[in-house]
């Protein structure tokens, strides 16, 4: 029952999200995609979660001013960490947008995956969200990840995972991305952590047993 619950939900975001990206004019994208109304366990601390949004809208902002709306470029941060990612027309575009990124205050690194070919059609972004909302039920269902510490981004049927995790998440993600329908290959731009460093985050995030 519980596992039907959870599929339901996962078709309404899919319908939700999927409306949203093909009703959207602007082809930048800010953060990949968004479980809504989904309560996140991050690994990050408050202070990164805000500098990562911030760092989103500041590289995207300056994408839009330098290159302008011909591309179809992603931006996605975590902790501190920017992926871009999506289509650009040349690869002088996509030098200039690794440029452009790693100025932004706050950055630490970019991960530059723009692909230089003409813009991916609105039938594969639709596809590459539903493959998004796929991979994030199947972490879900999975009893051994802690699925919301890990984001999911998908382009052209290629799956990035980032996030905090150890080794043996590392490699569970991964598997699981694996094998969904759609999946052309796993980008993991992990950083690890160790099993005790693991154990000390959800110490801090467990909520205390109620005292009768």
């Amino acid at each position: 029952m519980k596992r039907d619950v959870k599929t339901w939900v996962m078709r309404g975001v899919f319908v939700a999200v999927t409306a949203s990206s093909l009703s959207a004019c602007a082809p930048l994208v800010v953060g990949g995609a968004v479980m809504t109304g989904m309560v996140a366990v991050d690994r990050r601390t408050a202070g990164s979660q805000v500098e990562d949004e911030g760092i989103e809208l500041k590289v995207a902002s300056a994408l839009r001013q330098s290159i302008g709306n011909r591309v179809h470029a992603n931006v996605t941060s975590y902790n501190r960490q920017v992926l871009l990612s999506g289509e650009v027309a040349s690869q002088a575009e996509k030098d200039r947008a690794e440029k452009l990124a790693i100025s932004q205050d706050n950055v630490h690194s970019v991960v530059n995956d723009l692909a230089v070919i003409p813009p991916s059609s609105l039938t594969q972004r639709a596809k590459d969200t539903v493959i998004t909302g796929q991979v994030k039920a199947a972490f879900l269902d999975a009893k051994d990840l802690q699925a919301n510490a890990i984001k999911v981004v998908t382009e052209r049927g290629q799956v990035y995972l980032m996030g905090r995790v150890t080794a043996r998440e590392a490699k569970r993600a991964t598997d699981i991305a694996r094998g969904i329908g759609g999946v052309s290959k796993v980008v993991r731009i992990f950083e690890e952590i160790s099993e005790q460093e693991l154990q000390r985050l959800s110490g801090t995030t467990a909520t205390p047993a109620k005292k009768n």
